[in-house]
């Protein structure tokens, strides 16, 4: 809501109407700058949904909420007041052994029930979360920092979608691969990131059901809590045990689960580092199993000897049954061409780099404009980020939130001042920051060129490092002189010109005139170092399935 300011006079009005013109008249055009004076500020509008947050929370383990076989907890806090909200279980590689059992024995049964019937709980826990999502947007609010507005309006939306598609695709999986057979993999290990939870947890979960499996999911340490409302969820919707296993903790956590023998697939969205390690970890182990193998491969995942057997000999044994996805960093070229709509391309960029703070791996972070139009454009990022709003997440005005957590804070801080230091022109609006949490101003950095850090690598915040091209040919270099190739955005007037532009950039999404827009039936990833594999759509079921 817009605050109502006291009317003044029409001949006061004209008076400042007067003065601000040639006030303006006399600055240079490239200086002048949108200034209401506070006038336009917004009243608060915070979010009241009652939220029950539990003062601590167990692993889910076999369709039981199970204290850590060690007793450790770990503190989950409030990013945007520093202020702890409840206390995690911290599995180890015990709990981890016994997520992986209770999946194991749970899988059985769920891969051999009808397939309609796989679907019936599927839409029964889309349903679920509709009825919810009003709470659970306030916990991945308060959780993860992000504006409420955003978590209200996108996350919990695409979360229940991606759970009711993939329930359609149950029964149907015949008709998604013509001429072959699928069948489950059998146990899937997946590991999600912090800046969406819920969602990752979705786009993770859904298809991997779906396709009959089953699953030990690990979210990130810093945005647990949502995560364990969602088994509440899978309980509530009467999920048979075990077909769902949530535990929580640190890196050592994720490590035990990567490693752990019994696991048919991993599944993991992070950072490129990390992602690393996982694939050269299953890539120690023999060669994937060829299609005619597959068979016997399928009956030997349900047959406790031939099981007990793979143990024996070590998990290196075990990951020649492994597939494997990544979905990792990005570093996405934002492409706008002297022919393009600019009003909209400046929207679409400001979406594309603030959009979640710029906790987004697929954030277009290096924008590249074409140089006869590169002064107006800078001039209306200028303006625009000036009108965004730094504050409290849980506000439904509130623009950029909070930073997810202190590492990240420092390491956003770190590559700006690289930035800096190495001949970047750093421009930051005028905004008051609270005192408490971590919070980072909307930031564009002109004068960077391809070498400069904060141009290769991945900063995951606020900030948009500003180029210049002069020709197609070198704006599409330039996209690909990274990296990473997970997305890209191409804005201009010209059909013709987007599809041979999209032809040449090595990314595995590419918007045309548009940014951000996502759907289950569209599938998601990159190249190099990305990632591979897909999530989403008939491509993102093929990796939780085995042919033959």
């Amino acid at each position: 809501m817009i605050a109502v300011m006291p009317r003044k006079s029409s001949r006061s009005a004209k008076a400042l109407a007067i003065r601000d013109a040639q006030i303006s008249a006399a600055e240079p055009a490239a200086e002048r700058r949108l200034s209401f004076g506070g006038k336009w500020a917004y009243a608060p509008a915070p979010e009241t949904a009652p939220v029950k947050i539990a003062p601590r929370y167990e692993l889910f383990i076999g369709g039981k909420f199970v204290a850590p076989k060690s007793g450790e907890y770990f503190d989950s806090l409030n990013p945007a007041t520093e202020k702890k909200l409840a206390k995690i279980a911290s599995a180890s590689a015990a709990d981890v052994d016994a997520a992986v059992a209770a999946a194991r024995r749970a899988f059985k049964h769920w891969s051999r029930l009808p397939d309609r019937e796989r679907g019936k709980y599927l839409f029964r826990i889309a349903r679920i979360i509709q009825e919810k999502a009003r709470e659970l947007a306030v916990l991945e609010t308060m959780d993860g920092g992000k504006p409420i507005k955003e978590s209200r309006d996108f996350d919990l939306p695409q979360v229940a979608a991606h759970f009711f598609y993939h329930a359609g695709w149950a029964d149907k999986l015949d008709y998604a691969f013509p001429g072959r057979k699928a069948a489950p993999v059998g146990v899937c290990g997946q590991i999600i990131p912090w800046n969406f939870p819920l969602l990752m947890a979705a786009w993770k979960l859904a298809p991997a059901l779906a396709c009959g499996n089953t699953c030990v999911l690990k979210p990130a340490e810093t945005t647990s809590i949502s995560a364990m409302h969602l088994a509440q969820i899978l309980q509530e919707a009467e999920l048979p045990d075990g077909v769902v296993n949530i535990v929580t903790g640190a890196g050592e956590t994720g490590r035990a689960l990567v490693e752990h023998p019994d696991v048919d697939k991993l599944a993991f969205t992070g950072s490129t580092e990390v992602g690393k390690w996982i694939a050269k970890s299953v890539g120690q182990a023999p060669r994937l199993p060829s299609v005619e193998q597959a068979p016997r491969l399928l009956s030997a995942g349900t047959d406790e000897g031939a099981r007990a057997t793979a143990h024996r000999r070590g998990a290196c044994a075990t990951h020649a049954f492994t597939k494997l996805t990544l979905e990792l960093g990005g570093k996405a070229a934002h492409l706008v061409f002297d022919d393009a709509p600019i009003d909209q391309a400046v929207e679409g960029v400001i979406a594309g780099i603030f959009f979640n703070q710029g906790h987004v791996c697929c954030a277009g972070s290096r924008l590249l404009v074409q140089e006869s139009i590169f002064p107006k454009v800078l001039h209306k990022l200028r303006d625009r980020i000036a009108t965004l709003r730094v504050g409290d997440p849980l506000d439904k005005n509130t623009d950029i939130g909070a930073i997810n957590s202190k590492p990240q804070l420092e390491k956003i801080r770190a590559l700006v001042d690289a930035g800096v230091s190495e001949g970047g022109e750093l421009i930051q609006p005028r905004c008051r920051l609270p005192e408490r949490g971590y919070w980072f101003p909307p930031s564009l950095i002109t004068g960077v060129t391809a070498s400069h850090r904060v141009a290769q690598e991945e900063v995951f915040g606020p900030v948009l490092s500003v180029m210049t091209f002069r020709t197609p040919d070198e704006a599409i270099e330039r996209a690909n002189n990274t990296p990473f190739g997970l997305s890209a955005g191409v804005w201009t007037d010209k059909g013709s010109k987007i599809f041979k532009i999209v032809s040449k950039l090595r990314a595995g999404v590419v918007w045309a005139n548009t940014y951000n827009k996502f759907d289950p039936a569209s599938p998601f990833g990159g190249y190099k170092e990305s990632g591979f594999g897909r999530e989403g759509g008939v491509h993102g079921l093929l990796p939780y399935v085995r042919l033959f």
